[in-house]
């Protein structure tokens, strides 16, 4: 009989883990605290190893089809003015990725690997969990109790299943950064390149395209928490114009149209998670549970190489002393990766939200010398993509 688990968490890492389980023999089950699927979201990059995950999942050209259609990045001026370039390329990963897509329809391409294969449960999550030598068992807070081999804790850096099992283990990097995102109406002015405008105050306003014919947006900010995540939507966006009140460009439209679509807005405090075993007993966190790294660009890569890890290590065998030995796989593979995404480089990411005018000036000019030809792959390679930190993905006979 194959062996059960429960994957929490319907985003993206959620679906990844129960393909790559099915995949390997297992009988997963998600579960999506929504009461429905997710199709919002803002635009997620598959970066470095990541590619080979989606090969292995099929998806390549999937991906590529579904693609966000923006053609590269723009640094532009507090007058809209481009003065630093970054074309996207072909089989290269800049500022923007060869594979740029919407977290909600990357997320339906993953769920689609499945839905047919295996239970999707949407409405219902895990409110108490209890460990025994041969399995875990959780509580619904639909009423039921359940028991399964093994519990994949999947869920956003925030996670209330991971809190449950794991309390005060977890530790906080915060990174001083607030970033609000949302979507708003596409005009005849807007293009297909991703405008990035930075202004003195530690403030950052970007408009991205879609392939939805509107415009994702978002407005980032440097601050000392004042638990602006935990405020109601209008709240928000009360703080938001004041702190963007004297910004010009493009604030006010996108501030309009958060109003205009807050079902679509979300705000969040980036904050790195921190964890001294990924595993607790037969509890394995995946994801931005596990190692939610902030503004790295490397999120999504993270979640689809961890699903593919875990599967792969836990297919080599079964029982007691061999879960020891895959969960420790899994740490081993998937650690020094991890970590080496959430090592910024010194000064990130304080160093791109400059407070005075000299701060800007100097900002702007290392915009533009690293859009320069010779420059602009060494950059790229520093700043964006670590460097490819997994150089080679671990082979799996069975995922």
């Amino acid at each position: 009989m194959a062996r059960t688990v429960l994957v929490t968490g319907g985003s993206i890492a959620g679906p990844a883990v129960a393909w790559a389980l099915h995949r390997a023999g297992f009988a997963p089950t998600l579960m999506e605290r929504a009461p429905q699927q997710r199709t919002a979201g803002q635009n997620i990059d598959i970066r470095d190893a990541g590619h080979q995950v989606i090969e292995a999942m099929g998806l390549r050209e999937a991906v590529l089809a579904a693609r966000t259609g923006e053609v590269g990045t723009r640094f532009v001026d507090r007058a809209g003015r481009p003065y630093g370039e970054h074309p996207a390329e072909t089989g290269h990963d800049g500022p923007t990725a060869e594979m740029e897509i919407l977290r909600g329809d990357l997320a339906e391409l993953l769920l689609s690997l499945t839905k047919d294969e295996i239970p999707h449960r949407y409405g219902d999550h895990v409110t108490a969990v209890e460990q025994f030598d041969d399995g875990v068992e959780v509580t619904l807070a639909s009423g039921g109790q359940e028991r399964y081999d093994l519990l994949v804790v999947a869920e956003g850096r925030r996670s209330a299943t991971r809190q449950i099992v794991f309390g005060d283990e977890v530790r906080w990097r915060d990174l001083g950064e607030y970033i609000a995102y949302g979507t708003i109406d596409r005009t005849p002015e807007d293009d297909d390149w991703w405008r990035w405008m930075t202004t003195t105050g530690s403030r950052m306003v970007s408009l991205r395209p879609d392939a939805y014919g509107t415009i994702r947006a978002n407005l980032a900010f440097l601050s000392p928490p004042i638990g602006l995540e935990t405020l109601p939507f209008e709240a928000q966006l009360h703080v938001l114009r004041q702190r963007y009140a004297d910004v010009g460009w493009q604030s006010e439209r996108v501030l309009d149209g958060f109003a205009a679509r807050p079902e679509e807005f979300y705000l969040e405090r980036f904050t790195q998670v921190r964890l001294p075993a990924y595993t607790k007993g037969r509890v394995v966190l995946a994801g931005d549970a596990a190692w939610a790294s902030g503004p790295s660009g490397m999120g999504t890569t993270l979640a689809l190489v961890g699903a593919y890890v875990l599967a792969g290590e836990l297919a080599q065998g079964w029982d007691n002393r061999h879960l020891a030995q895959a969960f420790g796989g899994y740490e081993r593979v998937m650690r020094p990766y991890a970590e080496k995404v959430q090592a910024f480089p010194p000064g990130v990411p304080r160093i791109i939200f400059p407070k005075s005018e000299a701060g800007l000036r100097v900002l702007e000019t290392a915009h533009r010398i690293a859009a320069s030809g010779p420059a602009r792959r060494l950059a790229h390679r520093a700043l964006l993509s670590r460097s490819s930190p997994m150089p080679e993905l671990p082979v799996y006979a069975s995922v």
